[in-house]
């Protein structure tokens, strides 16, 4: 009977000990103390892609000569059913598949693969031969559609909207709520699409601190980043459904060997 108690009492242990992972992996930048982040030096500027919105904004001193380059909705449907006039709301130009918007004026301009301050610069430079020599144009863009998704072992997976237009990969992270403690921390998998339509992913390493002066710290827009479940988690979603189960059998097994030894003895 003895015998009967330890091993179940092991079996137990066994089930529970099985659900605990090793710590090893759990903290992030490990090494961060013996290397150098001087690589990391840099501001990170988006680039344009193609498929991304962009809220274009021209202003001069005299609104009348800015108006035509600024892409807005002027009239909308009245209470009455007519069309009514007004200063509308900003539209958003989409950049098509070969990198060109089509802007009021100008025509087609090729934004893809430039900088919100390079774009700014070309269609500042464009539309400048079109108002009076006094007038100083300020061209702002912005990318409206700039968004990064996590998926995977976090607390909270989501799509992000990025308003910064920068996000780096542990912003996300912790925008979705951190990594649970069954993620895995050295083999993090990140998606991406090029201008051309071609995916491509990386593994990433949050253990090492390097990954400070990777290229792919800072997220560009639709990027995926996908987290692993470790092999814990792949375990205890075959058998933490039967723990239950299983214990249940344990417990049936131990009193149905209880009683046969009582009768044994008798």
């Amino acid at each position: 009977m003895k015998k009967l108690l330890l091993f179940t009492v092991l079996t137990a242990a066994v089930l529970v000990m099985g659900s605990c992972g090793s710590t090893k992996n759990v903290p992030y930048f490990k090494n961060i103390d013996s290397i150098s982040l001087a690589d990391s030096r840099g501001l990170f500027d988006a680039r344009i892609m193609p498929k991304d919105e962009l809220i274009i904004t021209v202003i001069t001193t005299d609104p009348e000569a800015s108006k035509p380059f600024n892409l807005t909705v002027s009239r909308s449907l009245g209470s009455g059913g007519s069309l009514s006039t007004g200063g509308g709301s900003l539209q958003a130009y989409l950049v098509d598949n070969d990198g060109f918007i089509n802007f009021p004026i100008l025509g087609k301009l090729h934004v893809q693969g430039l900088t919100k301050r390079e774009c700014e610069d070309l269609i500042k430079s464009k539309i400048q031969p079109y108002l009076a020599r006094s007038e100083n144009p300020v061209v702002t863009v912005r990318m409206s559609s700039y968004r990064v998704t996590v998926i995977g072992e976090v607390a909270s997976p989501k799509v992000i909207p990025v308003s910064t237009e920068k996000m780096s990969i542990i912003e996300a992270l912790a925008q979705a709520g951190d990594l649970t403690i069954y993620g895995r921390r050295e083999n993090i998998i990140l998606i991406r699409e090029d201008a051309t339509g071609e995916k491509h992913h990386v593994r990433l390493n949050l253990n090492d601190a390097n990954i400070i002066n990777s290229p792919y710290y800072y997220l560009q827009q639709n990027d995926v980043v996908y987290v692993e479940p470790n092999k814990v988690k792949a375990k205890n979603s075959g058998i933490g459904s039967s723990t239950t189960i299983w214990f249940s059998f344990i417990g049936i097994a131990t009193s149905i060997a209880s009683l046969l030894v009582s009768i044994l003895k008798n």
